[in-house]
């Protein structure tokens, strides 16, 4: 049976995705600005937004909110243990060009770990969820990571943030050494589904620098509960997902293809263009 907060968070997510869906027909007469170089936001990630706040303050208005485009805004009764965090566009320039790959992602997290996932692609109408403990499902259905067990064979995917191009040499370097084994390496556009993703087996891993805490906390949880294990590059623990921290690394896979992924950053030197 799904957790209360769960049924929370669909209800948040769906409405968010129908505001993005309403105003998919008027692309060209949406105002967009650029929040950094290339890195966009639009009036219709704030309208989202607004909308997933609104359900969610409503279920519990005490809960602090992690929002991408609001920022870090305390519950009624200050800072609490609990945090939505939220990113009500993932996949904003996909989204602007009318390119059919993007989502709504919220997470429930109890101080700095997500308690509960929600990844909605509105197009798919696939939803995508998560408890800590619980396991994850798919349009209320379990999935699981794959079962490879190397590099060879693997699909992959990954993603080029905009404010990770100055490292961007490293990571082809990467990109062509594990090309050496793996069958492909998709960009997709979206953190939040490649994780989603990753936990239903759909890509055997995926590798990304330079995400924030809303492109990720949902699906981070979302493969650990299909057996999946995530790590920054040089394989430690991730930074806590309640806060706004930037510039974060993140690799993904089965128990099996974590170790030779994350291994394949370190020994081709993507790692050390952190350092």
């Amino acid at each position: 049976m799904q957790q209360p907060a769960v049924n929370v968070m669909v209800k948040a997510a769906r409405a968010g995705g129908n505001i993005l869906l309403r105003h998919m027909a008027r692309l060209d007469a949406i105002d967009v600005v650029e929040k950094d170089r290339m890195d966009f936001a639009s009036e219709v990630d704030r309208l989202a937004e607004v909308e997933i706040v609104k359900e969610l303050r409503r279920a519990q208005p005490d809960y602090t909110i992690l929002g991408e485009e609001g920022g870090q805004q305390k519950g009624n009764r200050g800072p609490s243990r609990y945090t939505w965090v939220i990113d009500p566009l993932d996949g904003t320039s996909n989204y602007l060009r009318g390119l059919p790959h993007w989502c709504v992602s919220i997470a429930l997290c109890e101080g700095p770990e997500p308690l509960h996932a929600v990844i909605f692609d509105p197009l798919r109408n696939e939803l995508f969820t998560a408890s800590r403990g619980s396991g994850a499902q798919l349009n209320g259905r379990r999935i699981r990571v794959s079962e490879r067990r190397e590099l060879t064979g693997a699909m992959l995917a990954t993603g080029f943030a905009p404010r990770e191009r100055k490292r961007a040499d490293a990571q082809l370097d990467c990109i062509k050494s594990l090309l050496v084994h793996a069958e492909d390496i998709r960009r997709g556009g979206s953190a939040a589904l490649d994780l989603a993703y990753v936990a239903a087996g759909r890509v055997d891993g995926y590798f990304e620098a330079g995400v924030m805490a809303w492109d990720i906390a949902a699906g981070v949880l979302m493969v650990r509960e299909a057996g999946g294990r995530v790590s920054d590059y040089r394989g430690a623990a991730l930074a806590p997902m309640h806060i706004a921290t930037g510039g974060r690394q993140i690799v993904a896979a089965n128990v099996r293809m974590i170790e030779p992924l994350q291994q394949t950053i370190v020994n081709t030197g993507y790692a050390k263009a952190f350092d």
